[in-house]
């Protein structure tokens, strides 16, 4: 249906921004797709604080590092919005995955998908270079995917201070 990808900095407002805009859309059903785990008890507090202000209007589905298959399975008539991809970037190269074959793939769910989607990315590469080569990696993945998704997307909005930039769409 359509491809919004909303990126910005750390408390940009670039989750508020694509919940209000998803909420503006009718839907039969509203899903969030979450890419975080719990793996401490500050990420679980986390987790539980963002799932609590959301309300029971929106589903939750988890996925860490099967993206693609999460969101091949949204529907027509359904409202996503996917948090976050550089999070998802995060545990794929903790994994040691293949970067690019998942990034592709993702590409197609995401090209593929008959579900409105508003798909959330840190914006990463604005600062300094990093120090280390793990850090640069990270930077210079997040680059390559988020030009991926903005070259397929419908709308690119990058979020500064809680204001919404349109940059495509």
């Amino acid at each position: 249906m359509s491809l919004t990808l909303v990126l910005g900095g750390a408390r940009s407002g670039k989750t508020s921004y694509a919940l209000t805009e998803a909420g503006k859309r009718p839907a039969e059903r509203r899903v969030m797709v979450a890419t975080a785990e719990a793996l401490d008890a500050e990420m679980a507090e986390r987790i539980a604080r963002h799932r609590a202000e959301r309300g029971g209007a929106w589903a939750t589905v988890e996925a860490p590092r099967e993206l693609a298959a999460a969101v091949r399975e949204l529907r027509s008539g359904e409202v996503a919005v996917i948090d976050c991809l550089t999070l998802w970037l995060t545990n794929l190269m903790l994994d040691e995955a293949d970067l690019g074959a998942a990034v592709a793939e993702l590409g197609l769910a995401l090209r593929a998908s008959p579900a409105e989607l508003f798909v959330i990315s840190n914006e990463v590469g604005q600062g300094i270079v990093p120090d280390n080569a793990l850090a640069r990696r990270f930077r210079d993945e997040a680059g390559w995917m988020h030009q991926a998704v903005a070259a397929a997307a419908d709308q690119v909005v990058m979020v500064v201070a809680g204001l919404p930039l349109v940059l495509k769409g």
